[in-house]
């Protein structure tokens, strides 16, 4: 239930209704605005018949939350949410850009990407410690040691970095050393993990399941805000069709669909989108063109000898060529680059 104040409602007012609201046993929301104060009721919603709201005089109107994920909804929260990287913001004006290998493979390996990717304006690295793979022959991370050189790599470079995180038990190990934790699309309905990432404040990057639809994202981010983390950045990284001439089928429509239904940053993958990697650069300028706030790239010092997703990796030197080629679309969207360069 969305329930907004008069324009002259005093901050007691609005206090004395949360009370009135938790009382009932509902969570309590404030949404202090330019001109108005919203308030929010999360629960059972009949509870509130008693307190008769709509007789109360500072109250100017109430109305339900229809969608069926209440947090994350536009209906609560008209504002575009910004959520802070370490420095990096995701939302609002900017255009972020995450690049880095797949998965950590060596300090220098990290290390010489991270170098590269920075140097032309990457505004955060990404690389994974822990792999969660189709085949369990395949390389599976370095683990704790990864973590170790994603923190050391991104302290030495001054740039944010995201790592994934596949088990209850490593969150707090991952928030020890990155700057988000980034939950798989095997990962996006393990409603264990996406609660104890809500309980842990950290940012997180929510890809969607590769047979999930728009609302299952957006319930599962609900399950991290829920627990009152409000930092969920979610990201399309396309989803499994009956097309095999790519690794998945991006779903661009998702973009702007999330827009209107969301007020969480969206991001894409390109990479896990196609799988190919000729198809990165292209799918990242329309990523920019259909509104989203960012991008995350794979990018390998050596793609041939990369231990994962070589094929769809960009060398340094295609990474550079595609930031050159984005800045135009960035701005005729309407945004920025924020660049790492200068760092």
């Amino acid at each position: 239930m969305i329930i907004v104040l008069k324009p002259n409602a005093t901050k007691e007012v609005a206090d004395q209704l949360l009370s009135e609201i938790e009382a009932c046993g509902l969570k309590p929301l404030c949404m202090p605005g330019e001109e108005r104060v919203v308030l929010g009721a999360l629960g059972d919603e009949r509870r509130l018949g008693k307190l008769r709201l709509e007789s109360h005089p500072m109250v100017e109107s109430i109305k339900p939350i229809l969608a069926p994920y209440k947090l994350v909804s536009r209906e609560l929260k008209q504002e575009n949410t910004v959520v802070d990287l370490d420095g990096m913001s995701i939302g609002g004006d900017t255009f972020a850009v995450i690049a880095g290998p797949c998965a950590i493979e060596s300090s220098d390996q990290y290390l010489k990407t991270g170098e590269a990717v920075k140097a032309v304006g990457a505004s955060g690295l990404r690389g994974g410690a822990f792999k969660p793979r189709t085949s369990p022959y395949s390389f599976q991370g370095l683990g704790v040691e990864g973590l170790k050189i994603l923190k050391d790599v991104s302290s030495r470079l001054g740039l944010p970095a995201v790592t994934e995180v596949v088990d209850v038990s490593d969150v707090g190990l991952v928030n020890e050393y990155a700057s988000a934790c980034q939950v798989g699309a095997r990962n996006m309905q393990n409603f264990r993990l996406l609660k104890e990432l809500g309980q842990s404040g950290k940012p997180v990057i929510l890809k969607r399941g590769m047979a999930a639809t728009v609302e299952d994202l957006l319930l599962a981010a609900e399950y991290i805000l829920s627990q009152g983390n409000p930092n969920v950045i979610l990201c399309e990284r396309g989803i499994k069709t009956f097309e095999t001439a790519t690794r998945n089928t991006l779903d661009l429509n998702a973009v702007p669909l999330i827009k209107q239904l969301s007020h969480l940053p969206v991001i894409v993958d390109p990479s896990h989108g196609t799988g190919v990697r000729d198809l990165v650069v292209p799918m990242s300028k329309a990523a920019v063109a259909c509104g989203a706030d960012g991008i995350i790239v794979e990018v390998h010092c050596n793609p041939r000898e990369a231990l994962s997703d070589g094929g769809q990796s960009l060398n340094p030197d295609q990474f550079a060529a595609m930031m050159h080629e984005l800045e135009p679309f960035v701005r005729a969207a309407g945004k920025k680059m924020k660049s790492s360069a200068n760092n």
